[in-house]
């Protein structure tokens, strides 16, 4: 069904920061600082969590000590979720690499809260293993406070407030092992779900939340950083050049969403869009979705790190503290990143399917811009959207109501354009970049 025009000219908007949903924002506000870093120090007490400590692990001490506490954790989780959440182990052998002394036992730890739509996965992550300066032998003091003891109390702390909530999509709430030596645990977990066709529409990583000040003495407790990959894997370059969509890639749809949902819940607390697949030199689980072809994957982090506190032995020297230790995390800092996944991933599970096969008609050469697409599961309506082609953020949006179709007074050629679900409590999905056709 298409919608007329002289419609669509009255209902023109601004795209601005979505109005609160009360189920929503209950969740969220239930985040507790006092929690995470309960949570956070029970996992540094493990000494270590080296992947290389596998075979020395005991019920109090190293990386399967500490796996084994978070399957508990979870499994008390799972006892409010009125049967819909069950827990499970991907455990496989990693083989020696060209860094590495010897083969290892891998072994993720998923948490699955099951949904009433199949064909929609949501995936909250992080990864439980850590290392300090020397991260292949197993041996010696890891705390892993920031890194990553903190995306994993974010994780269980979010399933704890969300357990008890019916949701759409199903949420997978993932403590992957290995990441430190080469994002082992999640690539293993990436590939299984891509062998199965697993519908993943969206990946939040979690790795290195908790610290508000940086090395350098840069200090923001109310900013956090999201990165983003611009080109999936596969794609054609050419194409992309042609149609200008670098920045307009699954994965900075949804750090847009990200970016836009967040505000609404929690209070005075940005997120900065870094609009690289991750820092220089160093990389995260995101990766491996974005590489098993899940390209709606993107990477939370602090927005100022401190280097003397990750990968570095625990030790004083000319002065300084080294080590990743808990007294240098700021817990209620953890708190609002924790709330600001939780306001994110609850409103993508809650909220309607993304409208697919979404189209820009260019069958001819005109002043305004025709958009199709195909229904989606929840949605009571649809909005198109669009920005100037520099600018980060959608800067309007227009309704459609439950057209699949619509022409908006914009030119395809001067500005980007994409489409939206909006479902009965005004919760909106991530935004939809359309496939150039001329039909």
């Amino acid at each position: 069904m298409r919608l007329p025009l002289a419609c669509l000219a009255i209902l023109s908007l601004s795209a601005a920061a979505p109005a609160t949903y009360p189920p929503i924002a209950s969740m969220v506000s239930a985040v507790d600082a006092t929690r995470l870093q309960r949570t956070d120090e029970t996992l540094v007490a493990f000494g270590t969590r080296n992947d290389f400590s596998e075979t020395s692990s005991t019920a109090t001490h190293g990386v399967f000590g500490a796996r084994d506490w978070i399957v508990a954790q979870f499994h008390t989780i799972a006892a409010s979720s009125g049967g819909r959440m069950s827990v499970t182990l991907d455990t496989y052998v990693q083989p020696k690499t060209p860094r590495t002394p010897r083969a290892v036992t891998e072994s993720s730890v998923i948490a699955t809260l099951r949904g009433d739509d199949s064909s929609r996965l949501y995936i909250m992550s992080s990864h439980y293993d850590d290392c300090d300066g020397h991260c292949t032998d197993g041996a010696g003091v890891a705390p892993g406070a920031d890194d990553n003891g903190s995306g994993v109390a974010a994780v269980l702390e979010a399933a704890r407030v969300m357990a008890a909530t019916p949701f759409r999509g199903t949420i997978v709430f993932a403590c992957f092992d290995g990441e430190e030596l080469g994002l082992w645990g999640s690539d293993h977990y990436a590939r299984e779900l891509a062998k199965a066709g697993a519908p993943v529409l969206a990946v939040l990583n979690n790795d290195i939340i908790a610290n508000s000040t940086g090395g350098d003495g840069s200090h923001e407790p109310d900013v956090i950083r999201v990165f983003s990959q611009a080109i999936p894997a596969g794609a054609r370059i050419d194409r992309t050049n042609l149609v200008g969509s670098e920045n307009d890639s699954p994965s900075r749809e949804l750090s847009r969403f990200v970016a836009e949902t967040v505000p609404a819940y929690v209070p005075d607390f940005t997120v900065r869009q870094i609009f690289r697949a991750d820092r220089f030199l160093r990389g995260g689980d995101q990766e491996s979705f974005q590489d098993a072809g899940f390209a709606a994957a993107i990477r939370f982090v602090e927005a100022h790190e401190n280097f003397a506190h990750q990968h570095q032995d625990v030790r004083i020297a000319g002065g300084i503290q080294y080590g990743d230790l808990p007294q240098f995390n700021d817990w209620q800092y953890l708190a609002r990143a924790t709330a600001a996944n939780v306001a994110a991933l609850a409103t993508l599970a809650l909220g309607p399917a993304p409208p697919s096969q979404v189209t820009l008609v260019t069958d001819k050469l005109g002043y305004d811009s025709t958009l199709r697409w195909k229904p989606a599961s929840g949605a009571v309506s649809y909005e198109i959207v669009w920005r100037a082609t520099g600018a980060p953020q959608w800067e309007h949006a227009q309704d459609a109501g439950n057209a699949t179709e619509a022409t908006v007074k914009v030119s395809k050629d001067d500005f980007v354009l994409g489409v939206r679900s909006v479902d009965a409590n005004g919760l909106r999905s991530p935004a939809v970049y359309p496939t150039a056709a001329r039909t």
